[in-house]
């Protein structure tokens, strides 16, 4: 299945160079590119990519108002955006994660990584990019200003507790993999888990039950190992 992905960047350069790498994989090709997020949001509407390349710096509507309005259309529930930015722990990164962005990669990241991160994304996983600072990144989702909490903490009485401690593990950063050897369970069990949580959390995806986690209580900084 070929994984469509729309770049929305203002840099025509950049935008030609993520053209050029993402074409030249069989299982991924670029429907279209946007240079600001008034054109993304509208191109995402039109072409309903699977994933949508975003920068959050550019002119007019910026990355950020342009991941919100993407991820609060409901016709648009299928598309997820990968948020790209020079400095990976700015207060942005915070913020594209809570208003919906399934994760963020530094625009030096390798081709290699920036290829497997649309393909995570794609498969509905979160991505926080290896060079990032994962504390700061819980610091800015756990503090006052984070505003308003993606789902109730009276939502969190619904979870098993099952699905509570697999909530935990994802929020700390660990694969499925990891959460099925460090519980002793089969890889399936735990996606069936992590996706009753999704569920019952009202979480778009995986990066959003990380953020709700943290906004929560359920997971602190100082306890999630980081």
């Amino acid at each position: 299945m070929t994984i469509r992905v729309l770049l929305a960047d203002d840099q025509a350069l950049l935008r030609g160079t993520f053209r050029l790498l993402i074409d030249s994989c069989e299982d991924m090709e670029v429907v279209g590119e946007a240079a600001d997020g008034q054109e993304a949001v509208e191109l995402t509407r039109a072409q309903q990519p699977d994933v949508v390349l975003m920068d959050i710096r550019m002119p007019g509507t910026d990355g950020l108002a342009a991941t919100a309005a993407i991820c609060e259309d409901p016709d648009l529930a299928g598309t997820r955006v990968l948020v790209l930015t020079m400095f990976e722990t700015e207060e942005y990164v915070a913020q594209a994660l809570r208003v919906g962005a399934s994760g963020f990669l530094g625009k030096y990241v390798t081709t290699d990584a920036l290829l497997s991160g649309i393909r995570t994304v794609a498969a509905g996983e979160a991505l926080l990019s290896p060079g990032a600072t994962q504390a700061l990144i819980t610091r800015f989702l756990t503090a006052p200003a984070s505003g308003t909490p993606l789902a109730p903490v009276e939502r969190l009485g619904d979870l098993t507790p099952r699905e509570q401690e697999v909530t935990v593990l994802a929020a700390q950063g660990k694969s499925n993999d990891e959460i099925a050897e460090e519980l002793v369970l089969s890889v399936l069990t735990v996606r069936t888990h992590v996706q009753r949580a999704l569920t019952k959390l009202g979480a778009r995806d995986r990066a959003q039950l990380v953020v709700i986690a943290y906004q929560s209580g359920l997971v602190r900084p100082e306890s999630s190992g980081f």
